[in-house]
């Protein structure tokens, strides 16, 4: 199974990007995106270390609501 993660993009130089997450800020490869017209504040998921699609912030939101969810069950 895969998993990818929504993340806000804040930071973007050339191919590559800083995401934030939760706390967390990751680079990430916009190679896979080139042809999407990204910005800062735009939501991607992310895939080990890619972003592969856009999402607008409710998908991005909705993803983190599930996901916690779904860790509050292994409690």
């Amino acid at each position: 199974m895969c998993l990818a993660i929504p993340m806000k993009i804040i930071e973007i130089k050339g191919p590559q990007s800083r995401c934030y997450a939760k706390g967390v800020e990751r680079q990430v490869s916009l190679f896979m995106m080139q042809d999407k017209q990204l910005k800062i504040g735009d939501y991607v998921m992310v895939h080990v270390g890619y972003a592969i699609q856009k999402v607008n912030e409710h998908e991005a939101l909705s993803s983190w609501e599930l996901y916690d969810q779904l860790a509050d069950l292994d409690h």
